[in-house]
């Protein structure tokens, strides 16, 4: 989507008075008014073509930019169809009832923020994927705090921190790999260099995490008891279910395509399932689109584990296009353009590049909500910034990662936002104040570099 030409160069007044309509106008709607972030996309859409043919800009060109901005989801479209399958194969498999299960036995309501945070972090930095990582642990993870009445946006923002360190730092991650990759840093050099901000950021989420979990004991223990008891019941709970897992772990590690990935350990759990009961090939396929239904007459068990399925991305799905295909529009028009015009023409000292650079990663997610695209525009817009006030390259690399990958998932309408909401059924607004880790990534990095600490410049090399 970078690379979309402007048909029209608005002033940089124009740019930001409509990019501050579009911005105000979602978060209102959203935040005050409750309602799905289709609709304010939509009239964000309609606002941008009305401003593109006042301009005569040719309604065909807008259209152009509508498509082009869509094709840059496809690849996470694709993605999300199989986490669907993933969901609702791992419920029929039994992996995620028994991984349940397993933390009803091991962990307790003490520290459980800390617990939960800690375990996603070892997850996300072995299979490399942060929506993985919330589609299985975290969905286990939100059921253990529903049936101990533990508050569910704290264990989300928990599971959301935990699940983005390990996108950020696995050596397997994509975001990783692509901020590394365009900028030409070796990969565990990058890695290294966000240690200095990434370290920080992990160990004062962890003691927030462990100040504010829970102090006493569970006064419905009965009721964790009866939980136990009819996850039992399933008949799913066996040692067995979790080689899926295993299998996901090995995958990532071999480097497998994450879509292969996902097709290979769904499948493995759809196989795991005939040992335990019997399903017909027909039935497979309607749980596959329609997700996994559980019947066991345990209302709470019941809506935990009746989730999953290609039908339950839909929203996601549909509302990704919408976005990015609002992107295409904001570059065809030149409002993307012009804002990064003006930055760079006022950079001139370390600092300002620095949080110039944040802010820009920041930016995109706000305005665009993509994950990808912030980490390419700000790598593409300030790597010649930063060798003019001679920082090496893997400086920008790590601003990219801590103010572009671990923020998407704290916008509302943004490709991992959306996701999250819909796998945790908890939404992004509720967790937000929560995501510990990924709300300090950004502050530390323009910390450091307003300080002038942990820097590496060109001569050092």
């Amino acid at each position: 989507m970078f690379r979309i030409r402007s048909k029209i160069s608005p002033s940089f007044l124009e740019a930001a008075l409509i990019t501050s309509i579009i911005v105000i106008s979602m978060a209102v709607c959203i935040i005050k008014f409750d309602a799905v972030p289709h609709m304010p996309i939509l009239l964000a859409i309609l606002l941008l073509m009305t401003y593109g043919l006042i301009k005569k800009v040719p309604f065909k060109q807008l259209e152009e930019g509508l498509i082009e901005g869509s094709k840059a989801g496809l690849g996470a479209i694709f993605i999300f169809f199989f986490i669907g399958i993933l969901i609702s194969s791992w419920m029929m498999g039994g992996t995620i009832p028994t991984l349940i299960f397993l933390g009803f036995q091991f962990i307790s309501p003490h520290f459980f923020f800390a617990i939960v945070f800690f375990i996603t972090c070892i997850v996300g930095l072995s299979i490399g994927s942060s929506l993985t990582t919330v589609a299985t642990v975290g969905v286990a993870f939100i059921g253990m705090a529903s049936a101990m009445d533990i508050s569910l946006a704290i264990t989300a923002g928990a599971v959301v921190s935990g699940a983005f360190f390990g996108d950020k730092m696995s050596p397997l991650s994509d975001t990783t790999n692509l901020a590394s990759g365009i900028l030409q840093v070796d990969l565990f050099e990058h890695i290294r260099n966000m240690g200095w901000t990434t370290i920080p950021a992990f160990f004062i989420s962890l003691v927030g995490y462990a100040i504010i979990s829970p102090n006493k004991e569970i006064q419905e223990l009965d009721q964790i008891k009866v939980f136990q008891e009819g996850l039992l019941q399933t008949g799913m709970i066996h040692w067995y279910t979790l080689l899926p897992i295993v299998l996901l772990v090995i995958l990532s590690i071999k480097k497998v395509p994450a879509i292969i990935a996902l097709a290979l350990t769904s499948i493995a759990a759809i196989c795991i399932s005939y040992f335990f009961q019997y399903i017909s090939f027909g039935e497979v396929l309607n749980i596959l689109f329609n997700g996994y239904t559980s019947n066991t007459g345990i209302e709470t068990i019941d809506s935990l584990l009746t989730r999953g399925g290609i039908n339950s991305m839909m929203f996601t799905i549909g509302l990704v296009i919408l976005a990015l295909s609002m992107g295409g529009l904001l570059f065809t028009l030149g409002i993307v353009q012009s804002l990064l015009m003006k930055i760079e023409s006022v950079l001139k000292s370390v600092g300002s590049v620095i949080m110039a650079a944040a802010f820009t990663g920041i930016g995109v997610n706000t305005l665009i909500g993509e994950q990808y695209l912030s980490i390419l525009l700000t790598g593409e817009s300030f790597q010649a910034q930063f060798q003019k006030v001679g920082l090496a390259n893997k400086n920008l690399a790590r601003v990219m990662e801590d103010a572009g990958t671990v923020v998407n998932p704290l916008v509302p309408w943004s490709v991992c936002g959306i996701f999250i909401t819909n796998v945790l059924t908890v939404s992004t607004i509720d967790y937000l104040p929560f995501a510990f880790f990924c709300l300090l990534s950004p502050i530390l990095t323009i910390l450091f570099g307003l300080t002038g600490k942990t820097l590496t410049y060109i001569e050092e090399k």
